[in-house]
């Protein structure tokens, strides 16, 4: 069973996107038996699954802000959508539970510091330390002809642990989103940019170096 935290410093960085996106890429693309874990009381990925269409192949939700996380044996993979800016025992918790942690970033001054601070933290951790865990950078929602992008960018790769895609603002997400589908179950055509763009960060989840090691 292969797990997967989505963490970010602070809210609005898109975490929720990146959770729901890899849960409909393993679902459909490797058709695996996913189980998306909700821990923000929020619901916003929740909202997302009860809006998902039924003849896309299911993804199983957990309510898990109101307790309870166990998840059948048959389970392949299980992408944890974690609170923003989760800390102290409740973000060692969660590490506890996880294999590999992808943290997005926002192209901002503000996110920017608050993911230096935040990452720093997690490096520290007992498990990330020990490379028992593996944490991995996105920059999100990104406009790549920017001054604020190319400070991003090389923030992001002087950070000390892995920066292994950009994924642009488009409105693409927003149509996956309200239709409860992820990008990889839209028209080739809209989104051939955005999976390119996915593609070097499902490579490294692919990837030994995105796994605990033995």
């Amino acid at each position: 069973m292969r797990t997967i935290l989505l963490l970010n410093p602070k809210g609005g960085c898109g975490k929720t996107t990146l959770a729901t996106n890899l849960a409909s890429y393993y679902a459909v693309w490797e058709e695996a038996n996913v189980v998306l874990e909700d821990f923000d009381p929020q619901g916003s990925s929740i909202d997302w699954l009860e809006m998902r269409p039924e003849y896309l192949p299911p993804i199983r939700g957990v309510r898990a802000w109101e307790g309870g996380t166990r998840v059948p044996r048959s389970t392949d993979y299980v992408i944890i959508d974690a609170p923003a800016g989760v800390q102290g025992k409740a973000l060692s918790a969660f590490v506890r539970r996880a294999q590999t942690i992808v943290v997005p970033v926002l192209p901002s001054p503000i996110d920017i510091r608050a993911a230096g601070r935040y990452v720093e933290h997690l490096l520290h951790l007992g498990r990330v330390e020990k490379k028992q865990v593996k944490v991995a950078v996105v920059a999100n929602r990104v406009r790549e002809n920017t001054l604020i992008y190319q400070e991003l960018h090389h923030f992001l790769k002087g950070i000390g642990v892995p920066f292994v895609t950009t994924l642009r603002e488009t409105q693409n997400y927003i149509r996956a989103a309200e239709r409860g589908v992820g990008i990889f179950e839209l028209a080739p055509s809209l989104v051939a940019h955005d999976m390119e763009q996915w593609e070097p960060l499902l490579k490294w989840l692919r990837s030994k170096r995105s796994l605990p090691a033995a």
